[in-house]
């Protein structure tokens, strides 16, 4: 068992009207097919088909979520703005937003210690507002290791309390507190691309597979 501190993650809302039809120009997967709390894994391209980032976009019930790699959260947020069509309102709301990951075998047995949400009916790549430790938060089933696992997004006022009770909830299936190589190792294993690595402004989709 895993926790993760991943707030260097940018994350971007999209408000209005006119958000689905942005992020559907925008991003190569169909966001049309997203139920509410759902979340797709996609990416953004420049005009000769290479890739800008990769992100994940989750479709809330009154606005979209984007979440980008910290190294290209500027440039990504420079992309998206300099795109805006329709009624639309883009936020970077980064700096607002902390972000942790427990990843492993048992964190729905980690994490169901400290919320009343039924984690068994959370699938892979859905989402859901909760109290976590008896804070209100976004969390959904996803990650970048190729385990189980959660990824916690909230205000970073609570960033110290919310690692000490994910810490302490999961001393008894062995938490450690796991870095950024250890992370790269484990989705090099399962296969993750890495922006700037893997892929980058001269890989197009089909290359990335």
């Amino acid at each position: 068992m895993g926790l993760f501190d991943i707030t260097h993650m940018g994350e971007f809302e999209v408000w209005g009207k006119d958000a689905e039809n942005f992020i559907q120009k925008m991003t190569t997967n169909d966001v049309s097919k997203l139920a509410t709390y759902q979340v797709q894994y996609s990416c953004m391209c420049y005009d000769h088909g290479g890739i800008v980032d990769d992100l994940l976009v989750y479709r809330l019930p009154d606005h979209f979520l984007l979440v980008v790699n910290g190294a290209c959260l500027e440039k990504d947020f420079l992309w998206f703005s300099d795109h805006l069509s329709g009624e639309v309102e883009l936020r970077n709301v980064s700096k607002q937003t902390a972000l942790l990951a427990l990843q492993g075998p048992r964190a729905e047995d980690v994490l169901k210690k400290l919320t009343d949400e039924n984690l068994s009916d959370l699938r892979f790549y859905w989402a859901t507002w909760g109290k976590v430790g008896g804070i209100e938060m976004l969390f959904s089933r996803t990650g970048y290791t190729g385990e189980d696992g959660f990824e916690l997004y909230f205000s970073p006022a609570h960033a110290e309390s919310m690692w000490n009770a994910l810490m302490e909830a999961g001393e008894e299936f062995d938490i450690e507190p796991v870095g950024l190589g250890a992370r790269d190792s484990l989705r090099l294993e399962m296969r993750y691309m890495l922006y700037g690595n893997d892929i980058d402004q001269t890989t197009n989709p089909l290359e990335a597979g």
